[in-house]
């Protein structure tokens, strides 16, 4: 399919977008140069045809209410392609950001509806080379923009321990699928906590990996600054082995170095937490949203690292403070351009593209942009405004500060080799109704970043474990560690969980798909 030849009316649109002083005339000289120039365009399409990767035949089942448990499933699928490897008869859900070839992909979102991926995600490859069953497609956020499970175009995701409660977001579907014992494990992402935070609220460990660990390949981006997949898991054992399978270089990931050493994350927690040095951070605690109640279980829990034979110590990062403030700027601005203007992908970096969903998703919200859901709202006017006024210098100014944030953890990393604060300043909260104001329901969906965005800007691996209950819901406490010593965190994890005495779960528990 050639691209369409602009006629003058189309290229005087553009130059008066741009303000070009170009008369009727102009235009008439620059349309056969652009047209020749627009060939270019035919011949790239005309070569990317010959390579176009075809989706394999898949099946997949759209599930009915009585089949699908929490609503978390968007479709599911029964796909195994190795009956060895670490990962053998484990099941496996999907984060719906997360393709899967064959399989409808919508990424919690009208726009993207519609859509099926052609090439499985590098972690998807990586998970059947390994055994796993890959069980199905779990239900995401919208475009993964919320905190709390109310916004994906398929209804609410609800809390295995508590329906009428958020599940948390974005990975809405794959945490309550693991937290009801639906499967066993789950892929999720994590651009401010999307990882975390469900696992905090559903009782689970979650692991956001050091940015660049895992590739990203094959997942909708939200900004590839902020963007990380990594596992959602009952046990930090299961996340360990996990992440040695889904770690590692694929060469078409630019959020990756050039080289990533090989770890086995699983063998490390062999080495247990004895001598461990772990620094609360004074500024995790007492946020004005907090309720003491989750600071109170935090703290409690505490004990339980010293009691694994770990040094505790408290420590302060007065920039942790700001942290939340610069994410609020890259995910606002750089996702307004790059996922939204840009089509997910954005421009300007090498590694592999899917030009069918930028293509799918580009023409979907401008045909109708009422497809997007409220939190793409805040996300297009606080984002698009900032650009029109700043011209990107508050994003440039936000890049520049960084280094600054990251060197405050990092000063701290000096001193001890895990630092410690609460996921979440709050327990997961009833969810509004979608009648709701928005202010009430922007308020749920947003309200619980403090914690956990920060180092999605600094790259810093973070799990989130959980900590014990209050009120009958679970509470998360967080574990960070240095860059690429994703290790030191799960050991740090495990000898908690080991002191701990395993983690609760919720009752009854579903039986395994």
């Amino acid at each position: 399919m050639s691209i369409p030849v602009p006629d003058h009316d189309a290229l005087a649109a553009i130059a008066g977008q741009y303000g070009l002083a170009h008369s009727s005339s102009d235009i008439e000289a620059y349309a056969p140069i652009v047209e020749l120039l627009l060939g270019s365009w035919d011949v790239i399409e005309e070569l990317y045809e010959a390579e176009r990767p075809t989706a394999p035949e898949r099946a997949w089942t759209r599930p009915d209410a009585a089949e699908n448990p929490y609503n978390a499933w968007y479709v599911t699928t029964s796909i195994t392609e190795s009956a060895t490897g670490p990962l053998a008869g484990r099941t496996v859900a999907i984060k719906d950001n997360t393709a899967v070839a064959g399989v409808p992909m919508t990424n919690g979102s009208a726009t993207i509806e519609g859509y099926i991926p052609s090439e499985d995600a590098t972690v998807v490859r990586r998970l059947l080379d390994a055994g796993a069953t890959i069980a199905g497609k779990a239900v995401c956020e919208d475009l993964c923009y919320s905190g709390a499970s109310i916004t994906a175009s398929t209804g609410d995701v609800e809390n295995p321990w508590a329906p009428e409660r958020s599940a948390g977001g974005s990975s809405s579907g794959s945490a309550a699928l693991v937290a009801g014992g639906v499967v066993d494990l789950a892929v999720g992402g994590d651009q401010g906590g999307s990882v975390r935070i469900p696992a905090s609220n559903c009782g689970l460990v979650g692991h956001k990996p050091t940015w660049g660990l895992v590739p990203y390949t094959g997942a909708f981006p939200i900004e590839t600054t902020i963007d990380h997949l990594g596992p959602i898991t009952r046990t930090v054992s299961d996340a360990a082995l996990m992440l040695s399978v889904l770690a590692g270089t694929d060469g078409k990931d630019p959020r990756q170095p050039s080289s990533i050493e090989t770890v086995d994350y699983l063998a490390a927690l062999d080495q247990g937490g004895k001598g461990l040095r772990v620094g609360v951070v004074a500024e995790g605690f007492g946020h004005p949203e907090s309720e003491p109640e989750t600071d109170e279980t935090v703290r409690s829990a505490i004990a339980a690292l010293s009691d694994a034979g770990m040094v505790v110590s408290e420590v302060s990062i007065p920039w942790h403070r700001h942290g939340a403030a610069l994410w609020n700027v890259a995910s606002t601005e750089g996702a307004a351009s790059q996922m939204i203007d840009l089509s997910g992908y954005g421009l300007n970096w090498k590694g592999r593209y899917d030009p069918d969903l930028m293509a799918h998703y580009g023409q979907r919200w401008r045909d109708d942009g009422s497809r997007m859901g409220f939190t793409l709202g805040l996300l297009i006017l606080a984002g698009r405004y900032g650009l029109d006024v700043g011209h990107g210098k508050y994003y440039a100014m936000t890049q520049n500060l960084l280094p600054t944030l990251t060197a405050a953890y990092d000063a701290a990393l000096q001193e001890v080799d895990v630092l410690v604060m609460p996921t979440l300043p709050f327990r997961a909260g009833v969810r509004p109704d979608r009648s709701a104001d928005l202010s009430t329901r922007l308020g749920s969906a947003l309200g619980m970043l403090a914690n956990t965005s920060p180092f999605n800007s600094t790259g810093h691996p973070a799990c989130s474990v959980p900590a014990g209950l209050s009120g009958g819901l679970p509470v998360g406490m967080m574990l960070v560690g240095r860059r690429f010593d994703d290790a030191t965190v799960l050991r740090a994890a495990h000898a908690y969980e080991e002191t701990f005495g395993g983690f609760p779960v919720p009752g009854p528990v579903a039986a395994p798909a």
